[in-house]
């Protein structure tokens, strides 16, 4: 291996732990990745950008403002009140109802906002059915991932690797090619669901005919003014005079930590109290004057007078605060809100929020005014857990035909394209039509022309436009070729075969713990090399990279759905791989049995 090789691969390892770190953004550190590879001269700046101008990344851009126009225009809450059951029935009846539409929604949109819409609604729908949320709202992630692998646009990976084969000079994926595969996994994957979900998954398993309700607790800090009431008042079976909504679990005194338990205990002066309780009784809280919540010391008196409603959000990537403390950035000043408690990854924030460094994927429950929805709620510093779910979906009938007539055309025509000859300079491909539908939806107002930029995922697009590049310097560096043969020698006696079982392990646990389209940069050129030295043709490996980046089950980080439903529904970290690394599994063994007889070596 040549000294330009092992540059290569010295800078994929440093991108590979930065993006484990989540040192930057992965946007930006794959484009510092491919600043790196331009100094070490392993490619051209031409190359550099030729990821920029790909029709691949430039399709995901248009197909972010169609999935805007489709969620502006309604059709997905209608849908949503649709497919939700109005009955408790069996689990399995009713995870087949929720996953299989919502899987062929996501065949086609963009997969975060169809949860962010989904996710709350699903959850409140449990809850009205006695039901525990956390039986379904990971299958609702996973819905959206099997339906992403039966096209060309359910995922950004699928037209990442359709750019890059495109680039190759090579005939890029058809429409609906993805689903000679996609379909048997997402069968599959139902079954399992519906065999081992209820199992598996945390919150009370759920007996044939009994249905427990799954209530979030959250932990508030409260103090006792000096002319409270209920000082020198005891705590019973953990229970305050007054407060009977919520329960006592430990007394600061003197900064000392006493656990409560069911004897009384007599509380004094200036104790500091924290007390676990739902998030719909903290407004109880708020005008209590026998006890104050210390998340409210700082908070002007006229905001307390206002109109206030409670609102449950999850940092967003974009959120600027974050790896900096609650005490550190000024929320209330920043969004007019105050933070009343945390779930973190499963974990009860319990005190001392002031000193909480905050992150990504965090649920926050503010107290604020009905102008926060108005401002924030479409803005992508939080996924809103709450309210996007409930808002009014009373939007005109003509916007919602004409939104589902545009996306209809849309996968019409890029399916029927292939067989229309081209008319001069145009080819009438998946390009063409996401752009047409784009600009119709913004001249006829399904979505807000002026606002355009806003939907726009841009750290995806810079993503994918930096792959396209490192991926060509891993081919350039001779690395690809390297670590190609390196797998050929490893998988000597299985063939073309092991090479693609290796190609799938590889794509498979990058996508776990990076992202799904770096991991999709970095085995394109493998499998490219691997199968010239192999002297078999490349599509097999390419259909595999398509599905094992898309295969992300047993880690939250590896796919956004996963993460927006982990606050939504209060998972561990350890609840993904308990359910999803068997569906790894699955998708593993069902693209070795499929995928070569459908494109053969």
């Amino acid at each position: 291996m040549t000294i330009t090789a092992y540059i290569a691969l010295g800078v994929i390892l440093l991108m590979i732990v930065a993006l484990i770190r989540e040192m930057m953004r992965p946007g930006l550190i794959l484009f510092s990745a491919l600043v790196l590879f331009m100094i070490t001269d392993i490619i051209t700046a031409e190359e550099a950008l030729s990821g920029f101008s790909n029709k691949g990344m430039i399709t995901v851009a248009l197909l972010f403002l169609v999935s805007e126009g489709v969620k502006e225009s309604g059709i997905l809450n209608r849908i949503g009140r649709v497919i939700l059951p109005k009955k408790r029935k069996p689990i399995p009846r009713l995870l087949m109802q929720i996953m299989i539409p919502v899987a062929a929604i996501s065949a086609f949109l963009n997969n975060t906002p169809v949860v962010i819409i989904f996710g709350p609604m699903l959850k409140k729908w449990a809850d009205k059915l006695s039901l525990p949320s956390q039986k379904f709202l990971i299958p609702l992630s996973y819905a959206t991932i099997f339906g992403g692998t039966c096209t060309l646009i359910g995922t950004s990976t699928n037209l990442l690797v359709h750019g890059m084969m495109l680039d190759r000079g090579m005939a890029g994926l058809g429409m609906f090619e993805l689903a000679k595969v996609g379909l048997f996994i997402a069968f599959f994957g139902f079954i399992y669901m519906n065999l081992f979900s209820n199992r598996l998954l945390p919150g009370e398993k759920i007996p044939k005919f009994s249905f427990p309700n799954d209530v979030r607790e959250y932990y508030f800090d409260l103090y006792l003014p000096k002319k409270s009431n209920l000082i020198g008042k005891e705590i019973e079976k953990r229970r305050l005079p007054g407060l009977n909504e919520f329960t006592v679990r430990t007394i600061i005194r003197d900064g000392k930590h006493i656990r409560i338990s069911n004897s009384p205990f007599r509380l004094e002066a200036d104790e500091q109290l924290i007390v676990a309780g739902s998030s719909e009784n903290v407004g109880y809280l708020t005008q209590a004057t026998e006890v104050k919540l210390k998340a409210l010391v700082n908070v002007a008196p006229d905001f307390l007078k206002k109109s206030l409603r409670q609102v449950e959000v999850v940092i967003a990537p974009r959120f600027p605060g974050i790896q900096r403390t609650l005490g550190e950035f000024d929320f209330f000043g920043h969004y007019n809100a105050v933070v009343m408690a945390v779930h973190r990854n499963g974990e009860r924030i319990t005190t001392d929020l002031s000193n909480l460094e905050l992150k990504t994927g965090d649920n926050l429950m503010l107290l604020t005014t009905e102008d926060f929805t108005r401002y924030w709620g479409e803005s992508r510093v939080f996924y809103m857990a709450s309210e996007i779910g409930e808002m009014d979906d009373a939007k005109d009938r003509r916007r919602r035909w004409i939104a589902m007539i545009l996306v209809f055309f849309m996968i019409a025509g890029a399916t029927a394209g292939q067989f229309i000859p081209e008319q001069g300079k145009v080819q009438f491909d998946m390009f063409f039509f996401a752009a047409v539908t784009a600009v119709l939806m913004a001249m006829m107002k399904i979505f807000s022309a002026k606002k355009y930029t806003k939907p726009i995922n841009w750290d995806v697009l810079i993503t994918i436009a930096c792959a396209i590049g490192i991926s060509r310097a891993l081919q350039n560096s001779g690395a690809a070729d390297f670590i190609a043969r390196s797998t050929i020698n490893l998988s000597k006696g299985f063939g073309p075969l092991g090479v693609m079982a290796a190609i799938f392990i590889i794509t498979n646990v990058s996508t776990e713990i990076i992202t799904n389209n770096a991991a999709a940069a970095i085995t394109f050129p493998i499998a490219y090399a691997a199968a010239t030295q192999l002297g078999v043709d490349p599509r097999p490996f390419f259909i595999t990279i398509c599905v094992a980046a898309s295969a992300s089950f047993s880690t939250p980080i590896g796919y956004q759905t996963n993460l927006i439903v982990q606050s939504i529904g209060n998972y561990k970290f350890s609840d993904y791989w308990k359910i999803g690394l068997p569906l790894n599994i699955l998708a593993l063994i069902i693209s070795l049995l499929v995928i070569p007889r459908f494109w053969p070596f």
